[in-house]
């Protein structure tokens, strides 16, 4: 093994410490955790994607009353994604030292802290409901319809994020499959009982936008049926039979609040920018909002690819991180991007050509459609943005820079994007186009940015 230097205490771009696998070896590696991430990914994608779709038929005020509740849903979550980032950079560590025990230790107090938050959280969703909704911009004509929905979604939350923390654990030690099948699981629930519910098939009651929050709460109960699941297995490498602790001591907190509490502070401001955004949109109108609303389903679907890249990224950056192997993170990480740049190319036409039809799988209102088709051609110069900087993005949250993260989004999302939109929607008079071309801006910035910081090499210095 060669000898490792560093330069005032920074590794230096390129510095091999060991024996390097073949490239075949480090596509395939990457490609093996990549491809469940991205599937599982696309999945959570559909959720809000297929509820959107199913309810087309019903009209643009419950395309609205279903689209008004994600972002205050996401901002309850906020706290689950932050932690569950802490969870997913210490287990991958943990498994790259090959501490067994720690990766269990640390998944347990994800579980417990996991079910304290989100029940609290899902207390304040269902009784502050209205007051949320009126804040993110619902109109009248479709806030009962919204109420309804959120509130039914409150009592999946405890099972949704547990889900998400057990995953995230199991992603840090590399098991993807896992989270991937419990995703596959409670998509089919949801489609299936979107499909008796909302227009009330045989002995199934009509229940519309109510229906489809039921459909979605029965998947994610059943997607964490099948995550706790695997923890009841011997053989697992995260178990409940694995000899760990359930007490909350601070040799275990620590490292997680220490990745978390970054996260959560990115978290809060991404879902005020996004928040904003979407706000500051919904005041353009009933068809407008509804067709941005079609847009960025179709967008997180692709979105989808980068994050599943993102989440491999994160973990073998992370293990190789613990493993005392930085140079290897770094090929990881420069591996991710070049697979990026292919799938945004192949994502690009699909918007550029096939734009207008995808949005016809939504809404069969042709102002609708007419608007969103060329949306759709906004959305396609964005794509090789987009999934690059979610990568470089999962690279440094992999390593617990998560401080540099939280800087970025709030001088980005939080600040660029809403100020811009604002400018380009109302007093540039461009609408909903000035939307999306800010959406676009603030892609670039935070690529440039993370890109910079990746380049340093500063992030692999970090200890957790």
């Amino acid at each position: 093994m060669k000898k490792f230097f560093t330069v005032n205490g920074m590794i230096k771009p390129n510095q091999i410490i060991g024996e390097l696998p073949t490239t075949k070896t480090i596509y395939n590696n990457f490609f093996k955790m990549a491809w469940p991430s991205a599937l599982e990914a696309l999945l959570v994608g559909l959720v809000s994607a297929v509820d959107t779709m199913m309810v087309g038929g019903l009209g643009k005020n419950a395309i609205a009353a279903v689209g008004i509740t994600n972002q205050p849903r996401f901002i309850l979550l906020a706290m689950i994604f932050s932690l569950n980032v802490g969870i997913t950079a210490v287990t991958a560590r943990r498994k790259g030292q090959e501490d067994q025990t720690g990766a269990n230790n640390t998944l347990r107090s994800g579980i417990m802290l996991a079910t304290i938050i989100s029940l609290t959280m899902a207390v304040l969703g269902y009784l502050f409901a209205r007051p949320i909704l009126l804040f993110a911009g619902a109109e009248d004509s479709y806030i009962k319809d919204a109420m309804t929905y959120l509130r039914i979604l409150m009592f999946s939350i405890p099972f949704q994020s547990l889900n998400l923390t057990i995953n995230a654990a199991q992603r840090g030690c590399g098991k993807t499959k896992i989270s991937m099948w419990t995703n596959i699981a409670s998509n089919l629930v949801n489609i299936v009982f979107n499909y008796l519910l909302i227009n009330g098939i045989g002995i199934f009651p009509r229940l519309e936008v109510a229906g489809a929050a039921i459909a979605t709460t029965m998947g994610a109960c059943v997607a964490f049926l099948i995550s706790i699941a695997t923890l009841f297995r011997r053989n697992n490498y995260l178990s409940f039979f694995h000899k760990a602790t359930w007490s909350l001591k601070k040799y275990i907190l620590q490292p997680i609040l220490k990745v978390s509490s970054s996260a959560f502070v990115e978290q809060v401001f991404m879902r005020i920018g996004f928040f904003a955004y979407a706000a500051i949109i919904a005041r353009l109108g009933t068809t407008a909002y509804s067709t941005h609303l079609i847009c960025m389903n179709i967008l997180s679907l692709s979105f989808s690819f980068g994050d599943g890249l993102s989440i491999a990224a994160s973990a073998l950056v992370g293990q190789n991180l613990g493993a005392k192997r930085p140079d290897l993170s770094i090929i990881y990480g420069k591996t991710g991007q070049r697979l990026a740049f292919m799938i945004s190319t192949g994502i690009f036409f699909v918007f550029m050509f096939g734009g207008k039809y995808l949005v016809s799988l939504f809404s069969n209102e042709e102002a609708i459609i007419a608007l969103g088709s060329s949306i759709m051609v906004l959305a396609a110069f964005s794509t090789h943005a987009q999934t690059s900087q979610v990568v470089m993005s999962g690279c440094l949250r992999g390593a617990g820079d998560t401080t540099y993260i939280a800087v970025t989004s709030f001088i980005s999302i939080a600040l660029i994007r809403p100020l811009l939109t604002w400018l380009l929607c109302f007093p540039a008079g461009l609408g909903l186009y000035g939307a999306w071309i800010a959406l676009g801006l603030d892609q670039v910035f935070r690529l440039f940015v993370n890109f910079r910081r990746f380049s340093s090499g500063k992030w692999s210095m970090i200890t957790l």
